[in-house]
């Protein structure tokens, strides 16, 4: 009965927090002061993501120093149906907070920021045949270029997923 008990309180957590996003990586807490089995995990989940926001709506994550950026779900609702990703050229220098590309949509054209400086050495070739991969998959397929980047202490000044939400809100 306490295992069963103990994966109940697991799998709770487990869900709850995977309707956030599949892309998280989830990490339980053992209940460091309890002796007792039945307590096994805290009740509280932790969402763990390394993609970080940029106050134009760009993301990034971080892998060594090669950063992928792309554009946020909020940024991609608002713009609607994109239609056409102009992404920066490969070898382009770009300095944090500069342009990027161009996003149109039926709605509007929309420039994309660069949420970091360095110096692009991809960019996502399957925009060019259906630049849609930005509303269907905004933080996996949909990413736009990536760069390797200058300064790796411009990371911090970005937003994490709990302060980009705040900001969202605060915007509203």
């Amino acid at each position: 009965m306490v295992m069963a008990s103990t994966f109940r309180i697991s799998f709770s957590v487990y869900s709850r927090c995977k309707l956030f996003s599949p892309r998280y990586q989830f990490k339980k807490y053992f209940c460091p002061n309890s002796i007792s089995t039945t307590r096994l995990f805290s009740q509280t989940c932790y969402l763990l993501s390394n993609r970080k926001y940029s106050e134009k709506h760009e993301w990034l994550t971080l892998d060594g120093k090669i950063g992928t950026v792309g554009v946020s779900h909020y940024a991609q609702e608002a713009l609607g149906d994109v239609v056409y990703v102009q992404a920066p050229e490969i070898g382009l220098k770009i300095g944090k907070d500069e342009e990027a590309g161009v996003i149109e949509s039926v709605k509007a054209a929309n420039d994309i920021y660069s949420p970091v400086g360095g110096q692009v050495t991809e960019i996502n070739e399957k925009l060019t045949d259906k630049p849609s991969l930005i509303n269907e998959s905004c933080y996996d397929q949909g990413w736009i270029y990536k760069l390797e980047l200058s300064d790796l202490k411009e990371v911090d000044t970005l937003m994490d997923e709990e302060a980009y939400q705040n900001y969202l809100k605060s915007i509203h």
